[in-house]
Formats: structure tokens, C-alpha cells, sequence
């Protein structure tokens, strides 16, 4: 049981030092293209491209892992996510940097992939809840603390960009240096549309919806901040108070959530998250208290929406589909999160900057205009049918995998094997 427990505690802290890294890399490349004078629309492309890497890593890392085993395929993909950060710093190129934030995307899915796999065989069934919501608050706080990392040196300069590329590679400490045996193959997460659609199309209109509104948010968002006229450290504490706003509000509505029918939780969150973004559209620039109010605001209902929904979709899907049901979902938000920066972007470029929140405002309307008509057309599920809600990281498709409500028995794998490829691998 000890042995256990500290394999998940490296496994965690490899996840976390990931974590940080790439949150502060999202916010130093917006922050760093706008000082180089990349149009928004350029600057919208790079969150594009890396949900474009992200989904490729989402397909491809399961075939991957087989063919070299999980130690390797972490090894190969730090190895590219570390080496990506520092190349952003030697060439400073719009269409470099896209194809930079294609590889790092397809590399982060993959490393968060093969960390929760492991965490996930490593966690007993009666253990997976309290682990699920010890990683939820690992990520948010290793999210956090990325964005305090951002005022240690002048973005424009070099040293933030090797501080990344040094996290990235001291995750693969933990885990070049664990005993344990490696997990089973991963599992590849499944896009089936048409399935979602059926199963809750409030579920999967709104994973689609939050992933194009909350894309943007995180792409252009620091511009935003830098262009109605903030520094550096208030783009900081901007996505700071976003995440940490998210943090206070998602068991909260998940509770209610769990009481009533969980559409009408869903409609009113996105009514609120369209109030926040007009409130933030009209009075972001009018002083940092107002700045900070709008966005608490817009984090204490934009973050949690996407768990809400994955919520709803597993109110109706059978046990045995909660994995794919779970995966489709994040897929079709990193879809919605490949559209909605270069949407913002440009409505920004042509509009003001104010503009990225009233982009948002429109989607979460439509969201809940939808989520009402969907009441209407469809009964409820009763109260003893729902699922308890239960609050998952957005980091990959696999972390589903931990949720208690998947309750399946992992079959061993072969130790004699995974040893060996220990072995190989350390040299």
C-alpha cells in the first residue's frame, strides 16, 4: 500500500511540474506574440495549433505506447515538448511558432496520457474519488502557480522560456526513476458524434460551446489585458483569478446540480457566464477592481460549465460507455478550442479588444437559448437516476479513467515484461 502510494505521489508530481509548465507557456506566448507585433489573428492561430497537436496526440500516443512501452514514449515526448519551448525563443516567427505549438500540443496530450493511465492502474476503485479530487486540485494549483511565474523575468526576453523547458524536463524525473510496473495499454479516446448527440445533445453542443468560448479566452484573453492597458503582472493575476474563481465554484454546482435537473444548472451558468462577459466587455478597462470583479465572475461560471455537461452525458449514458461517452466529450471540446481563438482573434482584430467577451457572451447564450429548448423537447432525468457530479481536470482524455464511476477491475500487466522495458529504458 505505501509502495502505491508514492508511486502516485511521483506520478502526481510529474503531472503537476507539467502542468505549471505548459500553463505558463500558454500565457507567455500571447503575452510575448502581442509584444512582437503578431496580428490577433496569428495570435489566435497558435491556440489553434496547439488543440490541433492535442487531439493528433490524443489519436496517436496509444499506438505509440505500445510499440515502445510507456517509460520511452514519456521520455521521446518530454524530450519534444522541453526542446519546443526553447526553439520559440530562438526563432521568434509567427509560422514557426504554429508548428511549435502543434508539436508541444500533440507532446502535452501524450505525457498527461501516459501519467493518468499509470495513476489510474496505480489507484484502488475505493480510492479513485479522493485521488480524482486530489488531482483536480493539483492541477489547479499547478495551473496557478505557472501564471506567478510569468513576473520573474521581462517576457520578452529569454529566461521564462527556459524556465518551461527546465519543468518539462524535470517531470520525467518521477518517472524515469519509479519501480513500478507500467500500466496496460492506453485506451484511445473515441469521437462519436452522432452517439453524443443522441446520448445528450445539451452535453455535446455544450463541450463544443465552452471549448470555442473558453479557447479564446485563453488565447487571447492576455491580450486583451495588455491591450485596454495592464502590465505583465495583471495578465498574471487575470488567468490567476479565472482558475482560482473555477476552483471556489465547481463543487458548489455540482451540488445543485446533483438536486435538480442538471440542464437548468447548465442554462443558468451559461447565463451568467454571458452576463460576465458583458459586464467584462464594458467595464474591464474602467480600473483594475472592476477588471477583477468581471473576471471572478467569468471563472466562477465558464470553468465549470464543461464538467456540468460531462455530468449530463453520464445522467444518461449506460456504466459501460462513461469512458468513450467522457473522451468524445473532451475531444469535441478541444474541437470547439481548435475555432474559437481564431474567432475571437479576429472579431478583436476588426472590432476592439472588447469584443473577445462579447464573443463570448454570444456563445454562452446560445448555449443556454439551446440547453432551454432541449427542456421542452425531453423530460429530465429523474433524481435517484443522476450520477453524482463529479469534477474532472481538463488535461486529457484518459484522466476519465480515474473516475470512480468507471468502478472497473484493471487486469495486471505482464510485470516480467514492464521490468524488462524499465530496464532497457534506464539503460
Amino acid at each position: 500500500m505505501g509502495q502505491a502510494v508514492r508511486t502516485i505521489a511521483a506520478l502526481v508530481l510529474a503531472a503537476a511540474i507539467l502542468i505549471c509548465g505548459n500553463g505558463l507557456q500558454n500565457t507567455l506566448l500571447s503575452v510575448r506574440a502581442n509584444i512582437e507585433g503578431f496580428p490577433l489573428w496569428q495570435i489566435g492561430l497558435l491556440t489553434s495549433a496547439y488543440f490541433v497537436g492535442f487531439i493528433g496526440g490524443c489519436r496517436q500516443t496509444p499506438a505509440i505506447v505500445r510499440r515502445v512501452g510507456h517509460i520511452r514514449a514519456f521520455t521521446a515526448l518530454a524530450s519534444l515538448a522541453s526542446a519546443s519551448a526553447l526553439a520559440h525563443a530562438i526563432a521568434v516567427e509567427a509560422p514557426i511558432w504554429v508548428g511549435l505549438r502543434i508539436i508541444t500540443g500533440f507532446a502535452l496530450a501524450g505525457l498527461q496520457m501516459i501519467i493518468e493511465s499509470w495513476i489510474n492502474e496505480r489507484t484502488t476503485n475505493e480510492a479513485r474519488g479522493k485521488v480524482l479530487a486530489s488531482y483536480r486540485i493539483v492541477d489547479l494549483g499547478a495551473t496557478m502557480a505557472g501564471q506567478a511565474l510569468l513576473t520573474l523575468a521581462d517576457p520578452a526576453g529569454f529566461v521564462l522560456f527556459a524556465i518551461i523547458s527546465i519543468l518539462i524536463s524535470i517531470s520525467l524525473v518521477p518517472v524515469a526513476l519509479t519501480t513500478s510496473v507500467a500500466p496496460r495499454p492506453i485506451t484511445q479516446a473515441k469521437l462519436n458524434i452522432g452517439k453524443l448527440v443522441a446520448v445528450s445533445p445539451v452535453a455535446a453542443f455544450g463541450s463544443l460551446a465552452v471549448g470555442a468560448a473558453n479557447g479564446a479566452f485563453w488565447s487571447v484573453g492576455p491580450v486583451y489585458v495588455q491591450t485596454v492597458g495592464y502590465d505583465v503582472s495583471v495578465v498574471a493575476t487575470f488567468v490567476s483569478a479565472v482558475v482560482l474563481g473555477g476552483a471556489v465554484a465547481q463543487w458548489p454546482l455540482g451540488f445543485i446540480s446533483d438536486a435538480v435537473d442538471r440542464r437548468y444548472v447548465i442554462i443558468a451558468v451559461a447565463g451568467l457566464c454571458a452576463g460576465a462577459g458583458v459586464f467584462l466587455s464594458s467595464f474591464g478597462g474602467a480600473g483594475f477592481p472592476m477588471l477583477m470583479a468581471g473576471t471572478i465572475a467569468f471563472g466562477l461560471f465558464a470553468m465549470p460549465l464543461f464538467g456540468l455537461c460531462i455530468a449530463h452525458a453520464n445522467d444518461r449514458a449506460e456504466p459501460d460507455e462513461y469512458l468513450e461517452t467522457n473522451g468524445g466529450l473532451f475531444l469535441l471540446y478541444g474541437v470547439g478550442s481548435v475555432g474559437g481563438p481564431l474567432a475571437g482573434a479576429a472579431l478583436m482584430m476588426n472590432f476592439g479588444a472588447p469584443t473577445l467577451f462579447l464573443y463570448t457572451s454570444a456563445i454562452y447564450t446560445v448555449l443556454a437559448i439551446f440547453g432551454v429548448f432541449r427542456t421542452i423537447a425531453r423530460r429530465g432525468v429523474p433524481a435517484d437516476a443522476r450520477e453524482k457530479f463529479v469534477a474532472v481536470p481538463r488535461t486529457s482524455p484518459t484522466v476519465f479513467e480515474i473516475d470512480p464511476r468507471t468502478d472497473e477491475e484493471v487486469e495486471p500487466s505482464d510485470e516480467y515484461a514492464d521490468r524488462r522495458e524499465l530496464t532497457e529504458a534506464l539503460g
